[in-house]
């Protein structure tokens, strides 16, 4: 039996992470325009960021399935985002600041897969759905307060008061991770030892796993996913309060909370009903919302319509933010290969977001928004077709696994209750 403690130290470490990890999005530029950065400059220090973030995903991914120590990594992962926080507070000059997103962007890739692993561990795969649920309702729950604390530390305090904060956040977090205690080498008496250990199976090939035509599959779908979704609501929010005087943060702010109001009460649902379900009803539910929020955009006047149609990002990001770790699951989790698995789509990620903001602003400044959303929702509109037409259920396979009998030599039925 998963003992209940860990479970609840999980929650929290979702919490506390995402807390950590809302200190280095918008308040960054923010924050480096206030000490004279350009806008030049702000730009190539993100895109350092983002570069390491990409260039890390696959092998981040790699290390932890190679490391025996689940928790080890993931606390050293967020050492180096603590660092990274203290160095950004400490000194805001080009050095510093650039080391401090390529610690970042690899602490990222390591932190992703190891919580994953860690609920993997914790629970087994015929639970995963489940618990991954759980674990995006208390990581939006703690992006929102996050969000609103740091906000204020800016406001009152400094701007490098955000990242003390983020630094200081770290701690809890480090504190929940230890609260964790991690399965011994045989698996509770609920799961498979064969299926859901990740200790001595016997490792897929990378060449195997990267011929395997669900993971193929979705690595499009990913891609369309985030070059439809990545550059949507800068578009929208840059065109529709250009000349809002008053109100605009807290327009942009709703924009950011609601969204995370909306995954952290549908996401439990959703990793519940892709066990019952499947994997593509849901798949399909999240994606269809993509191109009817860039729609919506195109059409949206008023500063205020901005929020409504942000609630649509909700279920969009509820759906692929369980989805992606548990096909991951369904693909490689039982072959040794679920975390390099999730940096491979954390790859097919990083390059739909990049095309997409690079794509949207250019399409923009030559034919006008209206068209840019147009461009937008027709990559999501691919990306649901994609998934309609060509992605396999995966759940179905991992089922049969689960609950066929053994053979002779196996021993008695192995079956997930």
């Amino acid at each position: 039996m998963v003992n209940a403690r860990s479970l609840r130290a999980l929650d929290w470490l979702n919490f506390f992470v995402a807390n950590v990890q809302t200190g280095f999005g918008p308040f960054i530029a923010s924050y480096l325009a206030s000490h004279k950065w350009t806008q030049g400059e702000i730009g190539l220090a993100l895109s350092v960021g983002t570069i390491s973030a990409m260039v890390c995903q696959v092998p981040g991914g790699a290390v932890v399935d190679a490391l025996h120590n689940k928790k080890g990594a993931a606390a050293w992962a967020i050492i180096a985002i603590i660092l990274s926080a203290v160095l950004l507070a400490a000194s805001p000059t080009m050095l510093p600041v650039m080391a401090a997103e390529v610690f970042h962007g690899f602490a990222s890739c390591m932190l992703v897969p190891a919580m994953a692993a860690i609920s993997f561990a914790l629970v087994g795969r015929h639970d995963l759905g489940d618990r991954l649920g759980r674990n995006a309702r208390w990581a939006s729950i703690g992006s929102a307060v996050a969000a609103g604390l740091m906000g204020l530390f800016g406001e009152y305090f400094s701007a490098r008061a955000v990242f003390w904060l983020t630094a200081a956040l770290a701690a809890p977090a480090l504190l929940a991770l230890s609260m964790i205690t991690m399965p011994s080498h045989h698996a509770p008496a609920h799961v498979p030892a064969s299926k859901d250990s990740n200790e001595h199976e016997e490792k897929e090939s990378i060449l195997d796993l990267l011929r395997d035509r669900r993971m193929l599959v979705f690595a499009a779908c990913v891609v369309l996913f985030h070059l439809s979704n990545a550059a949507m609501l800068n578009l929208a929010a840059g065109e529709v309060t250009a000349g809002m005087g008053e109100n605009v943060q807290l327009v942009i702010a709703a924009c950011i909370i609601v969204p995370q109001a909306i995954v952290a009460m549908l996401s439990p649902w959703v990793g519940r009903t892709a066990e019952r379900w499947g994997r593509r009803p849901i798949l399909l539910l999240g994606f269809s919302a993509l191109p009817l929020r860039a729609l919506l955009f195109a059409g949206v006047s008023s500063p205020y319509l901005l929020v409504p149609v942000q609630m649509l990002d909700g279920v969009s990001a509820a759906v692929f933010g369980v989805m992606l770790p548990l096909i991951a699951a369904d693909v490689a989790g039982g072959k040794g290969r679920y975390n390099l698995t999730i940096g491979l789509f954390g790859l097919a990620a990083g390059i739909g977001a990049t095309f997409s903001t690079a794509l949207a602003g250019f399409i923009a400044d030559r034919f006008g928004n209206a068209i840019s959303f147009f461009g937008l929702a027709g990559a999501g509109a691919l990306a649901v077709l994609l998934v309609w037409a060509a992605m396999p259920e995966t759940r179905d396979a991992n089922d049969d696994m689960q609950t066929k009998p053994a053979s002779s030599d196996e021993g008695p039925l192995k079956r997930v209750e």
